[in-house]
Order: C-alpha cells, then sequence, then structure tokens
C-alpha cells in the first residue's frame, strides 16, 4: 500500500517556505526552497516516513533560521522526533558560525553515532547539493568552487568523506547514488 502523509506534513511545508522565505541558494537567484523541496523528495523517493519527510523541509531551519529557539518550536509543532533529526542535520547553531573546516570535520564525526532516520535525511540534503553541484559545473566549470566557504580542495575533501561515512553506515541504492554523484563531481573538476 502506498505511503500517504498527513496535514502534519502540509503544515511543514507550509512552515518551511515560510521561514525560508527570504533566502536564496548560495551564488543563486533561486528560492531556497528548492532545496528544501529537492531534498524532501529525495528522502520521499527513498522510503521516508512522514517524520523523515518533515525533518527533510526543515532541516536547515535551526542552521539558517534561529538556532535553539527555532528547535524548540520545531519540537513543539511537530514533535521530538522531527525535532531530532532536524538537529542531527544541524553543523551549527550559533552565529557567527565556527570556522568551516572544524565545523565540517565534526559534523562527520558525529555522522558516526546518529540514527539511520536521520543519516537518511541528511544523505537526501548532501544529495541534492552535490546534484546542484555537478549540474553547475557542467554550465560553469570550476568556477562554481568560488561560492562555497571550503573552496575546491574543501569541498571536494568533504564530498569524498560524506560518500565514505554514508556507505558505510548506510549502504544501499541511494548511499550509492550519492557516490557517483560525487565521482561525477570529481571527474567533471579533473576537467
Amino acid at each position: 500500500m502506498p505511503m500517504s502523509y498527513t496535514d502534519r506534513f502540509d503544515q511543514a511545508l507550509a512552515y518551511a517556505s515560510r521561514i525560508h522565505r527570504h533566502q536564496q541558494r548560495k551564488g543563486a537567484d533561486i528560492p531556497y526552497v528548492s532545496h528544501l523541496l529537492g531534498v524532501c523528495a529525495i528522502a520521499i523517493e527513498n522510503g521516508a516516513s512522514e517524520d523523515q519527510a518533515i525533518a527533510a523541509l526543515l532541516h536547515d531551519a535551526v542552521e539558517d533560521q534561529g538556532g535553539q529557539p527555532r528547535l524548540e518550536e520545531i519540537r513543539a509543532s511537530f514533535g521530538d522526533a522531527v525535532a531530532q533529526i532536524v538537529w542531527d542535520c544541524t553543523d551549527s547553531d550559533t552565529e557567527p558560525k565556527p570556522p568551516w573546516r572544524a565545523r565540517k570535520e565534526a559534523y562527520l564525526a558525529s555522522l558516526e553515532h546518529k540514527p539511520a532516520t536521520s543519516l537518511a535525511v541528511s544523505l537526501a540534503d548532501k544529495t541534492h547539493n552535490a546534484g546542484a553541484i555537478t549540474a553547475d559545473m557542467h554550465t560553469h566549470g570550476q568556477a562554481v568552487w568560488e561560492r562555497f566557504t571550503g573552496g575546491r580542495e574543501g569541498s571536494l575533501w568533504y564530498y569524498r568523506a560524506l560518500a565514505e561515512v554514508f556507505l558505510r553506515r548506510i549502504p544501499g541504492p541511494a548511499a550509492q547514488r550519492f557516490v557517483r554523484l560525487v565521482a561525477e563531481m570529481e571527474a567533471l573538476d579533473a576537467r
């Protein structure tokens, strides 16, 4: 029987759109909600529960839209399970954010102890990001790396490390898709 979601999902969709309304994708004039919808679509296609689908919509809310107060609002509105997944997808809840490399190293280390439910949402997020980078590299080449704090070297290191962790921790078609995107990203970079 096909999975269906409830009004909670609809509420999360509207909430995500509202709190990210004035945010755009890095280096583009694309509303940020496109990323949230893309991550959610990937999560759903990979078999997400309703809590995971909601968390996919809200995965950047704490990091980009309000820190701990936002997390508590999510917990009150969507429950502990959603709040935990969102928290597990967050690499920083403070402003200014810690230095990029240290933040990414800490996030990678934290993935070793997170539950599969959270890893699946993180994987959907990173898959959407890798797909966007790869698509942009087809058009803009290595100039894409100028958008990212980690630059070319740091970004490639991070995506390779993520691929290793996801493939080991939650092996399967979703992790393999991500590994293929990272390989394509590296091939395009080598041109």
